[in-house]
């Protein structure tokens, strides 16, 4: 990962509140996909006078401004992750929500070759997978 996500804001010019520095401290320390919510109760362990209200606006702020992607997996929430983090795909499990990062040389490979079949030269991509635990016998 490159800068920390304070020092982006700072070099986009974004004003960095206490309350701010603390959601972006939660979304570094993360090693999941929180959603606003997640990131309030864990905001809240540090700072218990920030409020729900703040941290929806800060993630608004960070996403818009490109520190932060958000990800919308089929449960109705966005979620958020670091934009600066190494390319990966999902793999969403539906019975538990988990979100299981993979990446897969195969796969890009195959991404690549469709784009220059369809006389495109690919510049990015976001790949979701949907499943469910197989059952074993």
């Amino acid at each position: 990962m490159s800068d920390s996500i304070i020092a982006r804001c700072e070099a986009r010019g974004l004003r960095m509140t206490d309350q701010r520095r603390t959601v972006a401290r939660v979304l570094e320390e993360a090693d999941d996909h929180p959603d606003v919510e997640a990131l309030y109760t864990r905001a809240a362990a540090i700072d218990p006078k920030i409020s729900i209200a703040t941290v929806y606006r800060t993630v608004k702020l960070f996403e818009e401004a490109g520190i932060l992607d958000r990800h919308e997996f089929r449960d109705g929430r966005a979620r958020y992750e670091d934009s600066t983090r190494d390319h990966h795909d999902h793999l969403i499990d539906l019975t538990t929500g988990a979100v299981i990062e993979f990446v897969d040389p195969e796969i890009e490979a195959l991404q690549e070759a469709i784009a220059r079949r369809l006389g495109y030269r690919l510049k990015g991509h976001r790949l979701e997978l949907y499943g469910v635990p197989e059952t074993r016998r």
